[in-house]
């Protein structure tokens, strides 16, 4: 590669222009990179949702969802299937390996649904799950003085806020439905011999528009068509109504038997601080830039401040900006220290910005590679380029060093033969330890499931920056150098620091073995602090907004929920410690997607400064005292609102399974009062749930026999007087509405459902003639996985030994006395953390593997590969020692600080062994002549490279901030194995290379006593 240096310098204006057309490229692909808080990686997960209107849980899993699992759970490569059926609806969850086609998937399993026989009410939709599905914005809307914000968000905002290219939905929750209601007088429609579901079709034949085929005229061929309309409410109360089950019966006009009234309905009630409000939640598509999206909807919502009023419950993009600040801020201030360290030790300020040039300039190629690859500037790229500040300065510290070392022992003074000369002497250990480094990151590729997906951009931005530096380091730097360095004053006599070394290396090759017995007693000292450190995946960090949940008993209605939910609010009020409430009662589920009228669900914004835990288990208490007096088999839930991240995997789970549905409940109980009571768990939950009351209706095959009933004409007349019944959509008036009908009287008892007639060629009949009707216990959903009923209790740790906890947990839940036909499995977070350990491990051997083959391939010697290695053996003392000081976990970050401690580690072996074997090849010095000249002259830029990294990792490694969690532990890791490596390897390396080296040794020694 010394033809780019020779190149560079000959035509020092064009590679100054290419290097301007470089920053301008880098700027407007910076500016260019979508802002996200986390990498868009798309979850190998699909949801299957089947709706089965009026079906209870038991009808949904037999009528739909088994079959549905039936036909998915062969798939190819489908690794679990997970069900549940609630009231009219099914919920399939499948998980694939990473990697695999979704769309083709897809396909098979809308094929598949499609051969299904399942029931003509019942309705199948497939989603997809990633990061980018997650509601960016929860925003709570207020009308100004008479406006209709209803009409308003529909006939504009929303319309207007669907343009903006990156948002995928718009939902608004708490509206009111306006319909048409016909309540119909029982007593007549019984006389008139009518149904709720007979009248229905009856309107809808008075409501027709068909084509009728064509008119076929000598020069025009005309359509045909046939209507009948109903265009007001005064003609739909005239519409003559006929029994169809009774001949007899005369018609009656519509009006005549019912009540038609225009009425509004809220099926949810959504609030902000207690005040009635609109909820709007906006979900972004999944490769749209947050941080603009939120930006354009506020533009949008901004223009109608005349018509409405907003306040924000929960905005992704002030946390992303403010994660996105802290990386820039700790970014920055990386740099600074890594420019003061090489300034401390260079002490010429000219050579100190010349050496720092890289930054900048790495970091923008690096973002035209990031715009390129449509990689979103994210935590994980930010962390990247965060850390990659101290390591892309090392090459052009490396070259600017020895070029001033040169030129200040030149008499002949400045020239381009003695900055080409100077760049060649190092090239090698450069190239190869940028080239090492490189490799490094190249078994993050094959570490599988989400952590690789996750890992990945922040691999390539490293990357990316560090063969940009490369570049620079050999192109940019000897022209800068050459103009810099006209003038500079000659070197100075060596040092105290280096006579100092060359004295300690001197005594280490004469004392190998104390050196060694003494650098593994450090290393096995450092081992024994490892248990005093947690195992964690990624540490937790503590959220500013909570997700408080009641959820009342399944019957529970809409209103009774309201009511209860008024008195909580009314609580939060006098918490200090809230910020803002946002409210949402009978509201959809947003992971199931379910809508319940018994639930309510709340956004809580904590002030700075609040214990967060403290306060949780404060206000949860508070819940459950209110919720106790309105309802004793309520239950509340209080924990830290999830970000829509990675799995934290700080959690543990045991799931149950059981063909007995009672036994199965008392076990999931026993399991959920156990880990109520372990204090290192937090946030316990229990997806067994409650039971509800359920009438069944049996008919007598018999009986329905003998007058002629089948099961479906019993189901028409029980629905039939059990629930409203949907026209449709009809224009009356010119309005578009819905239209409902119903009963004026409900059913209210078991003996009025027995007592209802059902209309037979024999006559009337009563229900309790015909069938049983008995009134049984059921449970509001079932649960599966796999095709097994399952019972899951899981619970999060708050601490950061995951594996100690998780294991004690599962071992104490072994010990309790569950019903005997309860199987259980434990486990949870731990067992995917210690599959991404060992994952993580094999890439850390895979990368040692790599960097030996390319120093290999680099200096030629089978040996020299296993000297520089050596150095990588002392990592962990300073690194381990370094985690205990600073209380931090071993965690993802911390393996991956030490992937990265590889590439930077080895990076120092090489520069000190690239010159010893220069001193013995080129100068034809002796081993140890060769090692104290090469340490004396690669100690400074040695210690400078390791300085500039620490220097760089300082402000990540002191960071409070939350949303940067890979930076804390990957920078403590990388500070503290450098630090200790850095001083052990110039004192190792010398040793072992002697000790490989010893027949030669003894050889020179021999040599050198016969010379004397």
């Amino acid at each position: 590669m010394n033809f780019l240096t020779r190149f560079s310098l000959k035509n020092a204006v064009a590679v100054f222009i290419v290097s301007f057309l470089l920053i301008l490229a880098g700027l407007y692909s910076f500016s260019k990179l979508k802002i996200d808080l986390l990498p868009n990686i798309e979850f190998p997960q699909l949801s299957i949702e089947a709706t089965y209107p009026g079906a209870s849980p038991d009808d949904v899993n037999e009528s739909v969802t088994s079959k549905i699992e039936d036909q998915v759970k062969g798939i190819e490569g489908v690794k679990s299937v997970q069900s549940v059926s609630y009231e009219n609806v099914g919920i399939i969850n499948l998980e694939f390996p990473f990697n695999t086609d979704l769309d083709k998937i897809e396909q098979q399993i809308n094929s598949s649904i499609k051969e299904l026989d399942l029931p003509e009410s019942s309705n199948v939709d497939v989603n997809r799950f990633s990061f980018g599905s997650f509601p960016i914005f929860n925003i709570s809307l207020f009308a100004k003085d008479d406006v209709n914000l209803e009409k308003v968000l529909n006939d504009e905002v929303i319309p207007e806020l669907n343009k903006i290219q990156g948002i995928n939905s718009v939902s608004v929750g708490g509206v009111k439905e306006d319909l048409l209601q016909i309540t119909v007088d029982k007593e007549k429609a019984a006389q008139a011999g009518l149904t709720l579901d007979g009248m229905k079709e009856q309107i809808n034949q008075k409501a027709v528009s068909f084509p009728a085929g064509t008119l076929n005229g000598k020069e025009l061929q005309i359509p045909v068509r046939v209507e009948e309309k109903v265009a007001t409410i005064d003609a739909l109360k005239k519409i003559q109504l006929k029994s169809t089950t009774n001949p007899e019966a005369k018609p009656v006009k519509l009006g005549d038997i019912a009540k038609v009234e225009a009425v509004t309905e809220q099926g949810e009630y959504t609030r902000y601080d207690g005040k009635d409000a609109l909820s709007m939640a906006i979900t972004k598509k999944q490769d749209a830039n947050t941080v603009e999206v939120a930006s354009e909807t506020m533009k949008i919502l901004k223009k109608y401040d005349d018509q409405l009023d907003y306040a924000i419950g929960f905005d992704s993009a002030d946390g992303i900006e403010k994660s996105v600040e802290t990386l820039v801020r700790e970014g920055l201030l990386g740099a600074l220290f890594a420019s003061l360290a090489v300034l401390i030790f260079l002490r010429n300020f000219r050579a100190t910005i010349i050496a720092i040039i890289s930054i900048p300039l790495s970091l923008l190629v690096s973002a035209i590679f990031l715009n390129q690859l449509d990689i979103s500037l994210n935590i994980m790229t930010l962390g990247g380029m965060a850390v990659a500040v101290g390591r892309v300065v090392d090459d052009s510290i490396v070259v600017i060093e020895n070029i001033f070392r040169r030129v200040r022992r030149s008499e002949e003074g400045m020239s381009n033969e003695l900055v080409e000369s100077s760049t060649k002497e190092i090239l090698k250990a450069i190239t190869s330890s940028t080239i090492t480094t490189v490799v490094v990151f190249l078994p993050i590729g094959f570490v599988g499931g989400i952590t690789g997906e996750f890992f990945l951009p922040f691999a390539l931005t490293v990357v990316f920056s560090l063969l940009a530096s490369l570049l620079v380091a050999i192109t940019i730097v000897p022209i800068l150098a050459k103009f810099a360095f006209k003038k500079v004053p000659p070197e100075e006599k060596e040092g105290k620091l280096q006579r100092g070394y060359a004295k300690a290396i001197a005594w280490s090759l004469n004392h190998k073995i104390k050196i060694l017995i003494l650098s593994f007693i450090l290393l096995f000292s450092s081992f024994a602090l490892v248990p005093s450190l947690g195992f964690t995946f990624i540490p937790n960090e503590e959220q500013k907004m909570l997700q408080a949940n009641v959820q009342l008993p399944a019957s529970t209605s809409l209103e009774k929920t309201n009511d209860v939910s008024l008195k909580i609010e009314k609580m939060f009020a006098d918490q200090n410690e809230i910020s803002d409430v946002t409210t949402e009662v009978g509201s959809r589920d947003f992971s199931t997607g379910v809508k319940r009228p018994n639930q309510v669900g709340y956004f809580l914004n904590v002030k700075e400064g609040v214990n967060v835990d403290t306060f949780i288990d404060k206000v949860q208490k508070k819940m459950e005292s209110i919720t106790k007096e309105e309802s004793p088999k309520a239950t509340v839930n209080v924990q830290e609102a999830s970000t829509g991240g990675p799995p934290t995997n700080n959690n543990v789970t045991v799931d149950l399974y059981s063909s007995n549905l009672n036994d199965l409940q008392k076990a999931a109980k026993q399991v959920e009062n156990h880990l109520n009571k372990d204090k290192r768990l937090k946030y316990v939950t229990n997806n067994f749930s409650d039971k509800q009351k359920q009438l069944v209706v049996e008919v007598d095959p018999d009986k329905a026999a003998e007058y002629g009933v089948s099961g479906f004409q019993l189901l028409g007349t029980i629905s039939d007087q059990t629930k409203p019944v949907s026209v449709g959509d009809l224009k009356l008036d010119n309005t578009k509405r819905a239209v409902q009908l119903s009963y004026d009287k409900d059913l209210s008892s078991v003996k009025e459902i027995k007592d209802l007639q059902v209309f037979t060629e024999r006559g009337p009949v009563l229900v309790k003639d015909i069938a049983d009707v008995r009134t049984i216990d059921t449970f509001t959903s079932i649960q599966k996985l796999d095709g097994k009923v399952f019972a899951r209790v899981e619970a999060d740790i708050k601490g950061d030994d995951v594996q100690a906890v998780t294991k004690d947990v599962v071992d104490g839940v072994k010990k309790l006395d569950l019903p005997k036909d309860v199987s259980l499995d434990g486990g949870g977070g731990s067992d995917e953390t210690v599959e991404v350990f060992q994952s993580l491990g094999l890439a850390i051997l895979t990368a040692i593997g790599l960097v030996y083959l390319t120093m290999l391939v680099t200096f030629g010697k089978a040996r020299i590969p296993f000297i520089i290695l050596s150095s990588l053996i002392f990592v962990p003392i300073g690194s381990l020692v370094g985690l205990v000081l600073a209380k931090e976990p071993l965690s993802v970050s911390v393996m991956i600080g030490f992937l990265m401690l590889i590439g930077i580690v080895t990076t120092n072996a090489i520069v000190l062994v690239d010159r010893i074997t220069q001193n013995r090849e080129q100068k034809g010095m002796t081993i140890r002549q060769s090692l104290i000249e090469a340490g004396k002259t690669r100690l400074r830029p040695i210690l400078m490279t390791a300085f500039a990294t620490i220097a760089a990792l300082i402000p990540l490694a002191l960071t409070t901030s939350s949303g940067t969690l890979i930076s804390k532990g990957l920078a403590i890791t990388v500070i503290g194995g450098l630090a200790s490596s850095t001083l052990l390897t110039l004192i190792i390396i010398p040793v072992v290379y002697e000790l490989f080296f010893a027949k030669q040794v003894k050889r020179e020694k021999q040599l050198e006593k016969e010379t004397t």
